[in-house]
């Protein structure tokens, strides 16, 4: 039985090779090639945008407390340690991934204070132009003494 499979095998690989079947690898290889790298590409475009994504909230979080924390104490100078912080947070996690910040500070109502930013991503494609925007606000900080329970 062995020998019958064998046979039949053969004349299946000859066939095939007859029929000129010899050349169909290397067009497919390059046919498929560029969707490959294509899909490669993409992925680390995917992964560079989340990740400045990620870099531009944690930024805008830690303004955002240092904003919320010395805002009461300082009505003016609150501003210029909370963009230290954001500057320092970015140079930190990602100088080269979040490109030419835009911060602005934010005080829509009396006791809220808060960060945005906006910045440009870098891309592997040429010609495309991705943006990050990452917000953080919250009421500012006021500590009040304890009277003892009265």
């Amino acid at each position: 039985m062995t020998v019958r499979v064998r046979r039949w095998v053969r004349r299946r690989v000859e066939a095939a090779s007859a029929r000129g079947d010899s050349g169909m690898t290397a067009i497919e290889f390059v046919l498929l090639t560029p969707v490959l790298f294509f899909m490669i590409f993409a992925t680390v475009q995917f992964a560079l945008y989340f990740f400045a994504d990620h870099v531009a909230q944690a930024a805008a979080q830690a303004g955002a407390r240092k904003a919320r924390a010395t805002a009461h104490d300082q009505p003016g100078g609150w501003r210029g340690e909370a963009r230290d912080v954001v500057d320092s947070y970015i140079s930190q996690l990602g100088p080269q991934l979040v490109l030419s910040p835009d911060v602005q500070m934010l005080q829509p109502e009396q006791n809220t204070v808060g960060v945005e930013i906006s910045a440009r991503v870098p891309t592997v494609f040429p010609g495309l132009d991705l943006t990050v925007h990452a917000q953080s606000s919250g009421p500012v900080e006021r500590f009040v003494q304890d009277n003892g329970g009265n």
